[in-house]
């Protein structure tokens, strides 16, 4: 009896120390959670708000530096008039900042 019922405590154990040798990698990941994937998953919904809020006459900062006004919305593109009569063609992707009205006045 006594050889049995020490057979079973054995089996508990190596259960519970099981779990423990995985405790380590789900800390680890929790905690890539929190430090690197949640700030990013953050950042791209910020970024997709900001494409959508996307507006004629809005003054823009492309990832290239280029900055201008945008003068026409498309679905996929923006034509942003970087002179006077100049426009350029950008992806709505890739505009990352809307400046203040006004800031592009003197450029312009």
């Amino acid at each position: 009896m006594i050889s049995i019922a020490h057979a079973q405590e054995a089996a508990g154990a190596t259960q519970a120390s099981g779990f423990i040798q995985f405790l380590p990698f789900i800390v680890i990941f929790v905690f890539l959670w929190f430090v690197m994937l949640r700030p990013q998953m953050k950042r791209a919904k910020e970024h997709r708000l900001l494409v959508e809020g996307l507006q004629k006459g809005d003054e823009v900062v492309t990832q290239g530096g280029l900055t201008g006004r945008i003068s026409k919305i498309g679905e996929a593109y923006v034509s942003i008039e970087v002179l006077s009569g100049a426009e350029a063609l950008v992806q709505r992707t890739a505009i990352v900042l809307v400046l203040p009205k006004g800031t592009l006045k003197s450029a312009l």
